[in-house]
């Protein structure tokens, strides 16, 4: 349990380096948190600086949760592998060193997932293209992806109580990152229709 708890840590501090926010400072950008959805993530970073720098954030988040996972993989049996994802989204999401305010974690969970279930995280990329095909709307994709990865992770390990767990733990988790997404897609769903 020490090395789980210590793998655990590791992966949030880990998720607690923004890219997002570094990279902005770097290259003397306002905080990405300032504008449009107030989130340090992909999508975010795609809006307010282009295609390139969405790349290379997107590309680190994988990159880094890549290497908490292998780490995980080296130190934790694989029941309890899912926490250190979970650790690691939660990092990305309440950044100790931004302030508690960060991303989604999805880019990470992919990531994460990509070395823990390959499978999962490749039926999760080709659901999260036909959501957004159908829908246009990035975050509901992001939450059918997040739904299929934690079910990956479940059923890679024969839905062990641990792994279980920590999968719903980590999509709720996701969930309630998008909160303000979901309420938004709410009211203007609910919103009446103009009058012709």
């Amino acid at each position: 349990m020490i090395k789980l708890a210590l793998v655990c840590l590791a992966a949030y501090l880990a998720g607690s380096i923004n890219f997002a926010i570094v990279f902005f400072k770097i290259a003397g950008k306002a905080d990405p948190r300032l504008s449009f959805s107030g989130n340090a993530g992909t999508t975010n970073v795609y809006r307010q600086a282009g295609l390139p720098w969405a790349v290379l954030v997107f590309a680190l988040d994988i990159g880094r949760a890549l290497a908490v996972a292998a780490a995980a993989l080296h130190f934790i049996n694989g029941e309890w592998l899912i926490w250190a994802g979970f650790f690691l989204i939660l990092g990305n999401a309440f950044p100790c060193f931004h302030g508690f305010r960060g991303g989604k974690g999805v880019a990470n969970y992919l990531g994460f997932t990509l070395l823990v279930a390959p499978w999962a995280a490749m039926m999760s990329c080709l659901i999260w293209v036909s959501i957004y095909w159908i829908k246009k709307t990035p975050f509901i994709a992001s939450l059918f992806m997040a739904a299929t990865l934690s079910i990956g992770h479940g059923a890679s390990f024969r839905w062990a109580w641990p792994t279980a767990a920590g999968a719903v733990t980590a999509l709720a988790l996701i969930l309630f990152n998008h909160r303000k997404n979901i309420s938004q897609y709410r009211r203007a769903d609910d919103a009446p229709e103009p009058e012709a």
